[in-house]
């Protein structure tokens, strides 16, 4: 079964898509970003030209798709999607470049995992707008080199770290998306509502936000399975009552913590004393990817203080212990 309250994108992004806010005046949070992306774009339209490449990271399902199309919006042009898994040699890369017109935005995520020697391609593309590619091979290889129309280029990451020194810094705008606040997930919770025409008090909407771990994406995927419990079990209208009951049912708790942070953090404590455990040790023990734990669960028990990094590994925290209710907990602190 798939894991309700994760990060990554799946086949109901359609559903996202479709309560997609369509400029910067919409897109609720990200206060910072906003204020300036704003400036840096009207700028770049009284300049009359392409706006300067943007690099978006933080953890999944905080917005970076959502804001490159809204860059597209506010800019007047076109967007391109592709990811970096997808673009495996340079031919791909240029079959991508070579559609855009000027002023576009080329949106490609997961940036970071792009092949190296793509990248070095990119570096050209992104500073000088032309492409070199060689084409044949051994003795009858040549270099081509393509002029491209001056675009944007949006690189979204989870991981920062992992891009290399020379792509990071082409990007004339660099800016990290921080989880969000109760209230601001509470506004999104609100918005989709009348979007959808899908009626939600507003307790309910807070309670649905409490649990949705700072992310919009899993808030409205949350909203979506509540709405459904409404429809069948009530008269559509959702209200506290139903929305906690179908959280409840749903294994969500208080806290926003599902089966999977009870797992990861039971392991830990259970299987290595409470840490510290390696990182492929640990995602082993649970099954689970060393990446999507480092992506998608990590954050935000890193940040709301259940779990703790350190040179030797992961370790559970007293208030893990606390709120687990945890018998160990006593002995080791």
């Amino acid at each position: 079964m798939a894991r309700l309250v994760t990060g990554d994108e799946t086949e109901e992004d359609t559903f996202e898509t479709s309560i997609r806010p369509d400029s910067i005046d919409e897109y609720i949070g990200q206060a910072e970003l906003k204020e300036n992306l704003n400036i840096f774009m009207k700028a770049a339209k009284m300049r009359k030209e392409a706006l300067d490449h943007v690099l978006l990271y933080g953890p999944p399902g905080l917005g970076k798709t959502t804001m490159a199309y809204i860059i597209a919006n506010e800019m007047g042009t076109n967007i391109k999607t592709t990811s970096g898994p997808a673009i495996e040699k340079s031919g791909d890369l240029a079959a991508v470049l070579s559609t855009l017109e000027p002023g576009d935005v080329l949106f490609i995520d997961e940036i970071h995992r792009i092949p190296r020697f793509i990248e070095e391609i990119l570096y050209s593309a992104m500073e000088d707008f032309k492409l070199d590619i060689i084409v044949g091979s051994d003795s009858s290889s040549r270099n081509i080199t393509i002029d491209l129309p001056p675009f944007t280029l949006v690189g979204a990451t989870t991981r920062a770290g992992d891009l290399t020194g020379p792509l990071r810094d082409r990007f004339g705008i660099v800016s990290k998306l921080n989880f969000y606040t109760e209230d601001e997930l509470k506004d999104i919770v609100l918005r989709t509502s009348r979007v959808l025409k899908s009626p939600i008090a507003e307790d309910a909407a807070y309670e649905l936000a409490k649990r949705s771990r700072g992310t919009p994406r899993i808030a409205n995927r949350l909203f979506k399975r509540v709405r459904d419990f409404a429809l069948v079990m009530g008269d559509g209208n959702i209200d506290l009552d139903i929305t906690k009951t179908a959280l409840d049912r749903l294994k969500v708790d208080a806290f926003g913590l599902d089966a999977t942070d009870y797992n990861l953090l039971n392991s830990i404590i259970e299987k290595f004393n409470g840490g510290p455990v390696g990182i492929d040790a640990l995602a082993s023990s649970i099954g689970e990817e060393a990446s999507t734990i480092e992506d998608v669960y990590e954050p935000y028990l890193l940040q709301n203080g259940f779990l703790k990094r350190t040179s030797r590994g992961r370790m559970v925290t007293e208030k893990a212990y606390r709120y687990l209710n945890n018998g160990k907990q006593d002995s080791l602190f």
